[in-house]
């Protein structure tokens, strides 16, 4: 099986607006001009199609976190490069997910996109900070929701650090050194 061929799960998790989405796209781009298969499974588009009428209780975000896992193994193990920007709060979920890649024997990678919560605020892509902020919406991930940062990730990204690109090459290189790129 060639580099190209191997399948793997790289899970980037962080806060809400850390970036998450974007450096998926740009990993995404590189990747698909050296020739691998790539697919992002971007969360927001997961919970409209794959995992419509879940709320936002911890139960049913260990819900949708599993069935992400389940659609990103299936994709890894047949060879795809599934990137899953996806916030998955709980270490538990995650570890779920880690496991039954192990199961199978599917590479898998957590990527911790590390940025303040005061940096994902002022980005505030969706909004969602601001809405929290004036009252409209509650259970925000890392305001005033819970969100277990991984402890030792395969990867720490600093987004407020760095550019996109760097944030996307630091991970290119991780994928090398383990033999996926």
């Amino acid at each position: 099986m060639s580099v190209s061929d191997q399948g793997a799960t790289v899970w980037l998790t962080g806060l809400p607006s850390a970036g998450k989405t974007t450096i998926a796209y740009a990993l995404a781009e590189r990747l698909r001009a050296d020739g691998h298969r790539v697919e992002v499974l971007d969360g927001d588009e997961i919970r409209e199609f794959l995992s419509a009428g879940l709320g936002f209780s911890r139960e049913d975000r260990h819900t949708n976190v599993q069935r992400i896992g389940f659609v990103a193994e299936l994709l890894a193990s047949n060879g795809v490069k599934a990137l899953v920007p996806v916030i998955a709060p709980f270490a538990d979920s995650r570890e779920a997910v880690r496991e039954r890649h192990a199961g199978t024997g599917t590479n898998y990678l957590e990527v911790h996109v590390a940025t303040p919560v005061e940096v994902c605020s002022e980005r505030d892509v969706k909004g969602l900070y601001a809405k929290q902020a004036a009252g409209e919406i509650s259970g925000l991930t890392g305001v005033d929701d819970p969100y277990e940062a991984p402890a030792s990730p395969d990867l720490r990204i600093e987004s407020h650090t760095q550019t996109v690109q760097e944030s996307a090459s630091a991970l290119h290189a991780l994928l090398t050194e383990r033999g996926l790129a």
